[in-house]
């Protein structure tokens, strides 16, 4: 009989009178529901009305109790719809916000790279035919050509640092180390602080004069970035897949060619091995302090291998190693490669130090527990940094070349003429194939430059590790994994 009443109540069955022994006090309870519709509370009180009255109070007891949890039922169902009301808004939002900060960016990004992509396929063909053709007869010569052709990419790059974002590198070191910077080979190691560290070292070198022959250990991937990878590759940038067993030959190989460059050149080496984060530094600190080493609170510990490998093999022609710090002020934001693109300007402030290679120790032990001293003390000198937000007085004028920016002009210049030559000439705007190719071809090159930005990002970088997680003997240990 319950059931019934209830089934009458929310209109799932007829509701017909129920045979019930005779009472002397047969009384309907009072309707306590009313949210529910008139016709169904009829049809509860005619069901409710045909029940005795101890059935009465059992079923008032019991339908309170599913009434309760009716509400509740409802109640939290409430909720839930104003959950995901939220949720759906929140995401509009960031939805609307993405879109407002990508459309001013992708307008700016896009003509930029344009420009890139455009004259780095130019650059590209032509580091090809002389590979092709002038390597074979002269290495050196093909050196010489490709470092001109070279330099009309990167002076680009150094244009968005010099003259569109207009970010400030200051450099400390003494005089006479800066009247040496690109009249001779030299090993450079850094740490590894921002996502646009390379840039910085190519801003030093266009300013030292030696741009083209400016070489660098990267990630094997690296060299599959199109235009910029490509052309570091016809460059004999050394390139590794971080397995030590399969890059120390290689490693060994690249510096063996380099004997006899003919400009001077420098080599850079990021012997952290990855680029700077939060969570790098807490697995660095980590592995330190159970391995009894000098605990770092700017830098990450270096891995030795690759740098003791260089000394070994450059010992001989190379007669500096130039000890790079990279810091940021407080009041600057972190350069990114993204905002290099939106025209938004940072500040860099580089410490150079130079130390002669016939000073380095002789074994490789020694060299390995050099390596890691100059970056206990390149940690102190960032401690420093971050007390006084400077290196000190030995602040040198590297000026703003206008180099950069008439390559640019230049190079934006035939690429407005060649554009007008091509709609005289062709059709390729009248017909709908033709407006379709170049949407495609707009959208492939912003797809570019989006992975161009994200590679260079740190946070996104994916480095081997940065330590091992449990170490064995100490510095051996750690060795071992590099």
């Amino acid at each position: 009989m319950f059931s019934q009443a209830v089934k009458c109540l929310y209109g799932t069955t007829s509701c017909r009178r129920i045979p019930t022994p005779t009472t002397p006090h047969h009384t309907t309870p009072h309707w306590p529901f009313s949210s529910c519709g008139t016709l169904q509370k009829q049809k509860a009180n005619i069901c409710l009305s045909s029940l005795s009255p101890i059935e009465n109070r059992g079923f008032c007891s019991h339908f309170a109790e599913i009434y309760t949890l009716n509400l509740l039922l409802q109640e939290l169902l409430f909720l839930r719809l104003i959950a995901v009301e939220i949720s759906l808004n929140q995401k509009l939002i960031r939805a609307y916000v993405y879109v407002s900060m990508a459309i001013p960016a992708a307008v700016v990004i896009l003509p930029l790279g344009v420009l890139f992509f455009s004259s780095g396929l130019v650059v590209n063909l032509i580091q090809a035919v002389c590979y092709v053709l002038l390597r074979p007869l002269s290495k050196n010569f093909y050196r010489r050509i490709n470092r001109v052709v070279a330099e009309l990419l990167w002076l680009e790059l150094v244009w968005l640092i010099d003259w569109w974002a207009g970010v400030k590198i200051k450099v400390y070191t003494d005089s006479e180390t800066y009247k040496l910077m690109g009249r001779e080979h030299a090993l450079v190691i850094s740490n590894h602080r921002s996502d646009i560290d390379w840039l910085v070292g190519w801003v030093l070198a266009q300013r030292s004069g030696c741009l083209g022959s400016t070489l660098a250990v990267m990630k094997k991937s690296s060299k599959l970035l199109p235009v910029i990878g490509w052309s570091m590759w016809f460059s004999e940038y050394l390139f590794l897949e971080r397995s030590w067993a399969k890059d120390e030959s290689t490693l060994k190989l690249g510096l063996q060619r380099l004997r006899d460059f003919p400009r001077p050149f420098w080599l850079a080496l990021f012997v952290e091995g990855t680029r700077f984060t939060q969570a790098k530094l807490l697995a660095a600190q980590e592995y330190a302090s159970s391995a009894g080493l000098p605990v770092p609170k700017n830098v990450l510990i270096p891995r030795t291998k690759g740098f003791v490998t260089a000394v070994s093999h450059m010992r001989s022609f190379v007669p500096a190693i130039y000890d790079v710090t990279v810091a940021i002020p407080k009041a600057s934001p972190p350069p990114t490669m993204l905002r290099l693109f939106k025209g938004q300007s940072s500040v860099v402030h580089v410490h150079l130090k130079r130390h002669l290679m016939k000073d380095l120790p002789e074994t490789d032990d020694a060299v390995a527990q050099w390596c890691r001293d100059v970056f206990v003390a390149k940690d102190k000198l960032l401690d420093k940094h971050i007390a006084e937000d400077s290196f000190g007085e030995q602040l040198q004028n590297t000026g703003r070349p206008v180099k950069s920016l008439l390559v640019v002009i230049s190079w934006s210049a035939l690429l407005i003429l060649g554009a007008l030559r091509v709609f005289q000439w062709s059709s390729l705007f009248s017909s709908w194939k033709g407006i379709s190719f170049s949407v495609i071809a707009l959208a492939v090159i912003t797809f570019l430059m989006q992975i161009l930005i994200q590679f260079s990002q740190s946070e996104r970088s994916n480095p081997a590790k940065v330590a091992p997680a449990k170490p064995k003997s100490g510095v051996e240990t750690q060795d071992k994994q590099q």
